[in-house]
């Protein structure tokens, strides 16, 4: 039964055009936006090599400014009765789909360094014994905090289905309630990440076994990071009332990520964490 507060169905608007094709209008966000990713490499290379500092701030702030200003665009072009037509949408859901297909590749990449070292452990320069993880290091229980993320994580993906599921059904209380658990949750991941990392028994610079763990690692807390304010935006979206059962990708892409976000966790978990544990650390 829907809630009182049931988001009512609307007819699908009248395209703007005459034609099926999506022609996009001028628009000056993505060459605000090379500049902006230009001023960021930049700003890393002068901080790496010289030590100067503002070019990657004025990078890093540029960069911020154009998603905002654009997303923003975007947002108000799927406001706007006849713009976001069929045709846009499933541009959309391929732009999307493609997206994380490039990010699967991505953590590929970690994956390729991590099990390169973990299966030929006599590649590892300077090693006394060809053993994985190289003798000295000491891993986390994964039945820790490893595992308790682990829990987190896989009830996120249930309470964002469920608000997908309030969302179809037109049970605005259930989308709402089941967003804002999955940001809170999103928030908790990241904090025990970062009690993880404070604990941790090796540095970054303590060999290659450091390295793979907190690139891998690393770079899946950072999307979990993003994928909460990827959730956090659709949430009060949610609040504001622009999502129906018909029309709502926004929400859609942003499930799909914080599902990608949770089965490279998984398997972080299982290949990292488990099988690649060694002698457990003392806390």
């Amino acid at each position: 039964m829907a809630s009182s507060t049931d988001m009512t169905a609307t007819a699908e608007p009248a395209p703007l055009h005459k034609h099926p094709y999506h022609l996009v209008d001028p628009s000056p966000w993505p060459l605000a936006g090379a500049f902006a990713g230009g001023a960021l490499v930049l700003g890393i290379v002068l901080l790496a090599h010289y030590g100067i500092h503002w070019m990657l701030y004025l990078g890093v702030a540029s960069v911020l400014a154009v998603m905002f200003f654009w997303w923003r665009d975007v947002i108000r072009e799927a406001r706007t009765p006849g713009m976001h037509t069929p045709v846009v949408r499933i541009g959309l859901r391929y732009g999307m789909m493609l997206f994380i297909a490039s990010e699967v590749m991505f953590f590929v990449a970690f994956f390729w360094a991590y099990f390169h070292y973990a299966l030929y452990p006599q590649h590892v320069s300077g090693a006394v014994e060809a053993i994985w993880p190289p003798k000295g290091i000491l891993t986390f229980d994964p039945f820790g905090l490893p595992f308790l993320n682990t829990m987190i994580l896989l009830l996120s993906g249930c309470t964002v289905t469920w608000a997908h599921h309030g969302l179809l059904h037109n049970d605005r209380k259930s989308l709402i309630t089941g967003l804002a658990l999955t940001v809170a949750l999103g928030l908790s991941f990241t904090a025990f990440q970062v009690v993880e990392y404070a604990e941790a028994p090796f540095k970054f610079t303590g060999g290659v076994y450091p390295s793979t763990f907190f690139l891998a690692t690393g770079f899946h807390g950072f999307h979990v990071m993003v994928g909460t304010i990827f959730l956090a935006v659709c949430l009060v979206r949610a609040i504001k009332g622009h999502f129906t059962a018909q029309r709502h990708f926004g929400f859609e892409a942003a499930a799909w990520y914080w599902h990608f976000v949770d089965v490279v966790w998984l398997f972080l978990f299982v290949c990292i964490y488990f099988l690649g544990a060694g002698e457990i650390a003392e806390h």
